[in-house]
């Protein structure tokens, strides 16, 4: 194995923490990454990483390898691009993460299309409700609905979404419609839980740009998106979902907006990515992609 090859494989051993995930997430035998390291600590004459039952950390001349190698790996990379500018066809693997219903409805639609345009590269979708280490668990970028916490991450916001109020006909027929947002006093909401606090959030309206919050009474509080949409669906009570998430389910007739008069507030979808100098072609490429179905979906703003 070549030094290039080995030092991709310590600055990945350095990010993960671990000979377990970098084999993984570099498809090679969990013992050539120990391999690997124990020649080129051997070549190097010192010691890179500490090893522990548990975990593998850099050692202080680790440290200053690692930022070494990270600068050529990134210069690399640079001029690789620089050369392959001129090329029509990308490829490689991209990975991302989402959440599971921002997947079904935002994702997945695009990728026909862009698989028919760029067919070389795989994209490999991670479905979490969390915050997650996009270094250690090998990820290119997450694609998030919401405010963001503050991180040394990048972040780019790509659109809006707008919130709409829905019920199904089944329900409106039992219990009526709405008329103002006073008479959602009479009626029952599937309340969401939010999954990290286990809150329940309120349905929310805009009153001269003021936000008014009701707390709608409801026999029913879930977590998870779909499960949210599916109860509606059945007729178990009102939601308050980004218009994007139901946007086929108000095509078909499964559910029935109401209130369209009045004024809810958009929430915020961006891209995370960690903040490095270079993004491969791969990435870079199903990225802005991505941003511009996102940018002109007419249920996003």
């Amino acid at each position: 194995m070549g030094r290039l090859e080995a030092i991709r494989i310590f600055a990945k051993v350095a990010e993960t923490q671990s000979f377990s995930k970098t084999a993984d997430l570099m498809d090679i035998p969990r013992g050539s990454v120990s391999r690997t390291i124990q020649t080129l600590e051997e070549q190097l004459d010192v010691r890179l990483l500490s090893r522990s039952t548990r975990q593998v950390s850099l050692t202080d001349a680790g440290k200053l390898y690692y930022e070494r190698c990270q600068q050529i790996l990134t210069d690399l990379a640079e001029v690789e691009a620089q050369l392959t500018q001129t090329r029509t066809v990308s490829r490689g693997t991209v990975r991302i993460d989402t959440s599971g219903s921002i997947a079904r409805a935002l994702v997945i639609p695009t990728l026909e299309a862009f698989y028919k345009q760029y067919p070389d590269i795989d994209v490999r979708i991670g479905i979490a409700d969390r915050n997650i280490d996009l270094i250690q668990e090998g990820v290119d970028f997450v694609l998030r609905a919401g405010a963001l916490e503050e991180s040394s991450l990048v972040a780019r916001r790509v659109a809006n979404a707008r919130i709409t109020t829905c019920a199904s006909p089944t329900y409106l027929k039992r219990c009526g419609i709405p008329k103002t947002v006073a008479d959602l006093e009479q009626h029952v909401a599937v309340n969401y839980a939010s999954p990290r606090t286990g809150r329940i959030l309120p349905f929310e309206f805009l009153d001269n740009g003021q936000t008014i919050a009701i707390a709608m009474r409801g026999r029913l509080a879930v977590n998870e998106g779909s499960s949210y949409i599916e109860s509606a669906v059945r007729g178990l009570g009102i939601i308050q979902p980004s218009r994007f998430y139901v946007a086929e389910h108000i095509r078909e007739g499964r559910l029935v907006e109401i209130l369209p008069h009045e004024a809810t507030a958009s929430v915020p979808l961006s891209i995370v990515y960690p903040n490095r100098n270079h993004i491969n072609s791969a990435v870079r490429t199903f990225m802005d992609w991505l941003t511009e179905s996102l940018r002109t979906n007419p249920d996003l703003g």
